[in-house]
């Protein structure tokens, strides 16, 4: 979940400023454009995060590693409704999971410390014929395109507020209710390169179901989802607090997807998505986390 209007992107919002280190900013450009920053950036970032949120009262944070359980945020808040009580009103998705645990927990690295090349990716293994290349470029952006192999978090984003699906978190958002409910129903997929694999398209497809738009073919069959509360992500947040609550619903199993498929909905949606969107840092401070109840 991105910001601009949510991380998902969400209309405009005070942020809280963040520290600035001028040693490790310059440290982080050197490395912009030559590979992943150091873990010190890292490290660093998740350092500004606490201080630019403590004490501010902040509620829980996302992503998270969705097999730990503990975190020890007080602020409480009530989950949002099952999101067929709700109205789908943005689909995009992440290069990487954003979020840790079940069948993606290999760390892909620190990236270029502003959400690109980081995140984490399918635990399994796939074969030669599932990895072959795309024939052709697959969602491009100035940060590349996706391969296969590569593993997405795709956010299926529900509203409380009458609305249709439409680009931005400002979809999510009506005249008559600027402050909905926020569900976030999510997939972790890897791309192969197989056609007989299940097709995006058809996947993001909506449709209205008594009076709700609605994703009826949202996946269903990939474990328990684990439910928490969180916020909106997005690498805007690396050392920020995101102030918007959100309910997740995390599937823990990877559903394979065809590559060419998700090339498909690039070229053409509702959503005018067109590329993945980079990743948050993995929110592990307890301070910053809901406790998660099994």
């Amino acid at each position: 979940m991105r910001l601009k209007v949510l991380a998902l992107c969400l209309v405009p919002l005070a942020i809280v400023g963040c520290a600035s280190n001028s040693k490790h900013d310059d440290e982080h450009a050197a490395h912009a454009d030559h590979g992943p920053v150091s873990d010190v950036v890292i490290a660093t970032q998740q350092l500004n995060l606490a201080k630019n949120t403590e004490g501010k009262g902040f509620g829980p944070q996302s992503p998270r590693d969705i097999d730990a359980m503990a975190g020890s945020n007080p602020n409480a808040f009530s989950a949002a409704p099952p999101y067929n009580r709700m109205n789908l009103c943005n689909i995009h998705f992440h290069q990487n999971a954003e979020h840790k645990g079940g069948e993606f927990t290999r760390y892909v690295g620190n990236g270029d410390g502003k959400g690109h090349n980081t995140g984490f990716a399918y635990n399994g293994t796939l074969s030669e014929a599932e990895r072959r290349p795309a024939a052709n470029k697959i969602c491009p952006s100035s940060h590349g395109e996706l391969k296969s192999g590569d593993t997405i978090e795709v956010h299926y984003v529900h509203s409380t507020a009458p609305v249709r699906p439409g680009p931005t978190l400002g979809a999510c958002l009506s005249p008559v209710n600027s402050n909905p409910q926020l569900r976030v129903e999510t997939v972790v997929a890897v791309l192969v390169n197989d056609k007989t694999a299940a097709d995006f398209v058809s996947l993001a497809r909506d449709e209205l179901r008594d009076g709700r738009a609605q994703a009826p073919n949202l996946p269903n069959n990939l474990g328990t989802p684990v439910q928490y509360a969180g916020s909106t992500t997005g690498p805007s947040y690396n050392e920020a607090g995101s102030p918007l609550q959100v309910t997740w619903s995390v599937r823990p199993r990877v559903l394979k997807v065809d590559i060419e498929s998700v090339g498909r909905w690039c070229q053409g949606n509702v959503y005018k998505e067109d590329h993945a969107h980079g990743s948050r840092n993995l929110v592990k401070n307890p301070a910053l986390l809901s406790a998660i109840s099994r």
